[in-house]
């Protein structure tokens, strides 16, 4: 049945509007005014552009803005809106330049309200390219960093619960990746590598969701490297009982005290709760998920904390067993200089760039050439060897020429014309 041609062109209409309408987001920071001065139309003809994803046509109009008017009051947000089209056109370039642009904003512009989402964008750009735990990290550790940055330097911010459970995430990530390469090593029996690194996944992200598996084999590392270590054993054990109450390793990690007559130490009534709180919000995985997960680039980390406050400063590193610490018992990157009082081997010693030529160690003799290997001329014999040239004229006379090298000093190509 053919349609009239009428509804053909309403359906075409209708459906060029429904895509115009789906292509056009809404930009976040709008100036809301009726001024028609031309920094103002220059500015919102930009965000018109941005928003329909003409990011190059819209930076060349922001640009113009702030060369045409250098004391506009919207230079700020025409900085921003450069930053944020970036942001929008996405891809490993315009996300690196979207950061530069952002943190040339915070620097700018420390003082205003857009400054804390700035660095939340700029979190978002390493937390939108992180990997799973057995990849590169280097996005994870590049976002953990901002993320405690924004907590730091705006703590009043209306982004910092959003950011929080952003660094819960990714130091679920970063933990998983340090538990995997721990309980590697203790499977493989290198337990002194295996306690370095789960003693450290321990200090570092407390919110990890298996911590308490990471304790649990981290004591039992400990126990199988003698009776030296099984203090640090039950350390592990007495942490895993008092701060994971609800693990299943709980009965055997008091089980293991027992064992070794160590008091049993009470759960903590605030880790108790948060706990409680993990287990029933956390996030399920799907079946499409466990079906076509492997496939994808993305972490999965539904097994995230959902709350607690995340560690905001790293612990010091830790000292592999076996590795005397330095003086104090602390590891520290600090170099100190200290000012030398009174006399020193500069004022005591003389000075060796004074020292004459006459001392300074003989030269090496040079390479025999290949002709007169094996001749008996008396320049192979060595210096001060006696009937030697060398030992009659002294060390400043130069040695003499074989016959065989005079020889090949005189000879010379004869051409005979042909008849």
């Amino acid at each position: 049945m053919i349609q009239p041609l009428w509804k053909v062109v309403a359906v075409a209409l209708v459906a060029v509007m429904v895509t115009g309408c789906a292509r056009r987001k809404k930009y976040e920071n709008p100036i809301v005014t009726d001024s028609q001065q031309p920094d103002k139309v220059l500015f919102d003809r930009a965000i018109g552009d941005i928003e329909r994803s003409r990011f190059e046509v819209a930076r060349l109009t922001l640009q113009t803005l702030i060369n045409t008017y250098p004391d506009s009051e919207y230079i700020a947000k025409s900085k921003l809106a450069i930053a944020d089209s970036w942001y929008r056109q996405g891809g490993s370039s315009g996300l690196a330049q979207a950061e530069a642009e952002y943190k040339d904003f915070i620097t700018f512009f420390p003082g205003m309200e857009e400054s804390s989402e700035s660095q939340q964008k700029v979190c978002l750009i390493h937390y939108k390219q992180m990997e799973k735990p057995d990849r590169d990290q280097l996005h994870a550790i590049k976002a953990e960093a901002e993320c405690r940055q924004l907590l730091l330097q705006f703590p009043n911010s209306k982004f910092v619960a959003q950011t929080e459970q952003m660094l819960r995430e990714i130091q679920e990530v970063l933990g998983e990746g340090e538990y995997r390469v721990g309980r590697f090593y203790a499977l493989k029996g290198s337990y002194r590598a295996a306690t370095t690194r789960l003693s450290a996944l321990t200090e570092r992200y407390p919110l990890f969701s298996e911590s308490d598996e990471a304790l649990w084999t981290l004591g039992d590392a400990y126990g199988k490297m003698g009776q030296a270590f099984q203090e640090k054993s039950a350390r592990a054990y007495s942490k895993l009982v008092r701060e994971y109450p609800l693990s299943a390793r709980v009965a055997d990690a008091k089980d293991r005290l027992s064992d070794m007559n160590r008091p049993i130490p009470d759960p903590d009534e605030g880790a108790l709760a948060r706990m409680k709180f993990d287990l029933e919000n956390r996030g399920k995985t799907g079946f499409m998920g466990h079906a076509f997960g492997i496939f994808g680039k993305r972490p999965n980390v539904n097994m995230a904390a959902k709350s607690g406050k995340p560690p905001l400063v790293s612990p010091p590193p830790a000292i592999p067993e076996g590795v005397t610490p330095a003086a104090g018992g602390t590891v520290s990157a600090e170099v100190g200089a200290q000012t030398i009082s009174g006399p020193s081997a500069l004022d005591t010693q003389p000075d060796a760039r004074a020292r004459p030529p006459s001392s300074a160690p003989p030269a090496p003799p040079a390479p025999t050439p290949e002709g007169a290997a094996g001749s008996s001329s008396p320049a192979q014999k060595p210096a001060g060897a006696e009937g030697s040239p060398a030992a009659e004229s002294g060390p400043s006379s130069p040695p003499q020429e074989s016959s065989s090298k005079k020889k090949k000093k005189g000879r010379f190509l004869k051409i005979i014309p042909r008849p």
